[in-house]
């Protein structure tokens, strides 16, 4: 699972702290967890293109739309208010804690779809990965687990889809800020490069410890701490006014 669900909420009151504008705090946040997403998911899809676990042919398909549904989401979230963005993202917190805990998984009971609901399938996970600065594997993963994907070849398809979600959805966040005013020192549009930096040279270090970590805690003991901590930062999102 990537970062995003921890990094927007974390960086938002770092941002916070630092006397960033209030208005575009979170449009920072989330453009620069999408930004940070690029590099991650190509180390991830390289890992796993070696082992033979993306249907490129699927990723082909997909892209259009995730290019759309993450244009398209960028522009909504620049006209949205901080509260919408946080209460969106405080959702989609508690949906996947919950999914954790409960350990929901869709049974196999259909095929791909057309091209056509393709297209429509990536561009709603294009969006909502797009608004709350996400790589869409928690939405990619289900649905192609749903239509009788392989779990290895779902969790490799999601990370080389989690590129364009990361390149398009980033890049809408970068355009719809270039002609923002207040913005801090060092952005471009709305992806903070002090931050971006800082984050992914931290993850090069921190990366092989959680990987340690995951090798040595239970699966079910791993998905609790999650679904604990999802639910701590979506209960603080709902309570903090930036």
């Amino acid at each position: 699972m990537g970062g995003g669900l921890v990094i927007v909420p974390i960086l938002a009151w770092i941002l916070a702290a630092q006397g960033i504008v209030p208005s575009h705090i979170m449009h920072l946040a989330i453009g620069t967890s999408l930004a940070t997403i690029i590099p991650t998911a190509i180390s991830s899809l390289r890992a796993h293109h070696v082992r033979g676990a993306v249907d490129w042919v699927l990723v082909r398909r997909i892209t259009p739309g995730i290019a759309l549904g993450c244009l398209a989401g960028a522009w909504l979230a620049a006209r949205l208010e901080p509260e919408v963005l946080r209460i969106i993202l405080a959702i989609f917190q508690f949906y996947v804690g919950t999914q954790l805990l409960l350990g929901f998984a869709p049974n196999p009971s259909r095929n791909l779809p057309s091209s056509p609901v393709i297209t429509l399938v990536g561009s709603f996970i294009g969006a909502l990965s797009s608004l709350i600065g996400i790589g869409g594997g928690t939405l990619s993963v289900p649905w192609m687990v749903w239509c009788n994907k392989d779990i290895r070849l779902s969790v490799g398809t999601a990370s080389a889809i989690g590129l364009p979600i990361a390149i398009f959805g980033s890049a809408g966040f970068i355009f719809n800020g270039l002609s923002s005013s207040a913005l801090p020192a060092h952005s471009l549009g709305f992806v903070y490069l002090p931050a971006l930096v800082g984050i992914a040279l931290a993850s090069i270090f921190t990366a092989p410890l959680g990987a340690a970590l995951a090798h040595r805690l239970p699966v079910v003991t791993l998905k609790k701490l999650f679904a604990i901590l999802l639910y701590a930062l979506g209960t603080k999102a709902l309570l903090t006014t930036i």
